[in-house]
């Protein structure tokens, strides 16, 4: 069996799972807000599963199949996985990604013109409490029961993460309770006290959260998938939420801490994990071999931190890796791995220009040749029969299709289904701690990386045997996020982090602000965080509204 933590508990996680009415059809997102229903866990075999769950539900829709039983009440099993939701949220509302497909939120999310009301936002705000309930509930009961501290370390580091991406996306009014009430489960409703907690309060609980569990949990543990400790997180994944969380300090509170971040960037550096950096296989780079359906055993392992396991045969889900790959390709482009493609993601030409900034990125060319046009492993883009311009939104041929993430073995191995995939989603990795020492380096020196900041980013380039550059200003490595980490879930964080986001810039991108302006226009600086949903302000009395909305 491959996996060793999320195999699902379909019987005694009956316990530890939200009470849920039907589940809806596709495109039907009318989510409200349910209370969970707690029973009592008076065993550590119990204890165990819904350990387990608290990683699952980042993995999966629900507790069986793709479609059934989901954890949130009124989505499909497709729509409300926690990748699927946290993409879109981050991708398809920056310069990076677009999509063809006319569902419910899909074209607010491509022109940034999401409110209250945006029924992808209220599922990916649900799915992260529903997730911090899990947490909750596990905490709680642990304590009662002696829990292994290893493992309440583990339940702290997914909460903080959660509420890490609360903040992220919804600001500092976000509803906060690191309690949980087994009568009626009503804690996540409300805030500590019922104060109004500030993006700097919320900010300070993470932060104290990872500082008090960073000696808690395991050291560095790199393993491969089947191997104890793989897809469980370790010291150095409470390192990385740091680096992050100390990058962005500045947008949260007001105060930079880049010589934090730095310094934890550089505790990730030195730890066991270490950029991929081996020779191609059977073609294929370093890079891409992070993406492909035996990313957890190919070697690129060693350069994931925390690994959201997916394997087809046993973790299903419409809403993770699967979502990344079928969602990037149609029936005219490679399988990559699965009989699903479901044309609807791909390329905005601003993303493509990281790569080609002549704006001569060569039409009717396949990745293998994109790559070499571009001189750089990462450049994965499919222009065949297809346009460079996105003249037609809902046309899946305009725009280059992207081509990153598969279900291919590198090693010409068979995957374990047709349809699902095995590919695991990195949701850290090392690459990530050398660019955040690079950008917190440059800022600390005037907006402009040190010697010792570059080398941080040529590493980075090295490994996709890019170009050595000579110097990288802020703009410069703003770039180098992108064409590291694209459509992997981060990129309007990075923007707003750089100023280009919403409000005064001069940086717009395809469609930004509006689908009626092509080059784009700019939008007020209240959108670089999202409504909370009005659902909840109407069931909350304690919740505020996050101003502009």
């Amino acid at each position: 069996m491959k996996r060793n933590i999320i195999h699902i508990l379909l019987g005694s996680a009956a316990a530890v799972v939200l009470s849920l009415g039907t589940t809806a059809c596709v495109g039907d997102l009318d989510v409200t807000p349910i209370d969970p229903n707690y029973q009592v866990i008076d065993d550590a075999a119990t204890l165990d599963n819904l350990f387990n769950k608290c990683y699952a539900t980042l993995a999966m829709a629900g507790n069986s199949d793709v479609d059934g039983d989901v954890d949130v009440d009124g989505i499909d099993g497709g729509t409300s996985g926690f990748v699927r939701q946290m993409w879109n949220s981050n991708e398809l509302t920056s310069d990076e990604a677009i999509c063809a497909w006319g569902d419910e939120g899909i074209p607010g999310f491509n022109f940034n013109s999401y409110d209250g009301s945006h029924p992808m936002l209220r599922g990916y705000y649900y799915r992260l409490y529903t997730a911090i309930t899990y947490c909750n509930h596990y905490l709680y009961m642990a304590e009662k029961l002696g829990a292994d501290e290893v493992k309440v370390a583990e339940i702290r580091f997914l909460r903080a993460l959660e509420y890490y991406l609360a903040l992220d996306g919804f600001g500092g009014r976000i509803p906060f309770a690191k309690v949980f009430d087994s009568t009626g489960g009503k804690a996540p409703r409300g805030r500590i006290n019922e104060d109004n907690y500030s993006g700097y309060e919320i900010y300070d609980f993470i932060e104290s959260e990872l500082l008090d569990i960073e000696n808690k949990l395991a050291p560095a543990r790199v393993a491969s998938e089947g191997q104890d400790g793989y897809g469980r997180v370790d010291q150095v994944a409470a390192w990385t939420l740091l680096t992050r969380l100390y990058l962005n300090s500045e947008v949260y509170t007001g105060t930079p801490k880049w010589a934090k971040a730095k310094e934890y960037a550089q505790k990730v550096i030195s730890s066991p994990y270490k950029l991929f950096t081996d020779a191609p296989v059977n073609g294929y780079s370093a890079y891409e071999r992070l993406f492909m359906g035996n990313n957890g055993s190919n070697g690129a392992q060693v350069e994931s931190i925390f690994s959201i396991m997916q394997d087809g045969a046993t973790t299903a889900s419409w809403g993770c890796t699967l979502f990344l790959i079928a969602s990037t390709h149609d029936a005219n482009l490679p399988a990559w791995g699965t009989s699903e493609a479901w044309g609807g993601n791909r390329a905005l030409p601003e993303l493509v220009d990281k790569f080609f900034p002549g704006k001569n990125a060569p039409l009717e060319t396949l990745p293998r040749d994109m790559k070499a046009a571009a001189g750089d492993d990462r450049a994965l883009f499919e222009s065949v029969g297809r346009t460079y311009s996105i003249d037609k939104v809902g046309t899946f041929v305009n725009g280059f299709a992207v081509t990153k993430f598969s279900n291919i073995y590198s090693d010409g191995g068979s995957t374990h289904d047709s349809q699902y995939v095995d590919t695991d989603f990195f949701f850290f990795r090392v690459a990530e701690a050398y660019l955040s020492y690079a950008e917190a380096d440059a800022r600390l020196n005037g907006g402009k990386a040190s010697a010792d900041g570059l080398e941080k980013i040529n590493a980075v380039r090295a490994r996709a045997h890019a170009s050595t550059l000579n110097e990288a200003s802020l703009a410069t490595i703003c770039d180098e996020w992108s064409r590291e980490f694209y459509f992997e879930g981060r990129r309007r964080s990075d923007l707003i982090r750089f100023g280009y986001y919403g409000g005064n810039t001069s940086y717009t991108w395809t469609f930004k602000g509006s689908g009626d302006v092509y080059a784009g226009t700019p939008f007020p600086a209240y959108r670089n965080i999202f409504a909370i949903p009005t659902t909840d302000i109407v069931a909350n009395s304690n919740l505020v509204q996050n101003a502009g909305y």
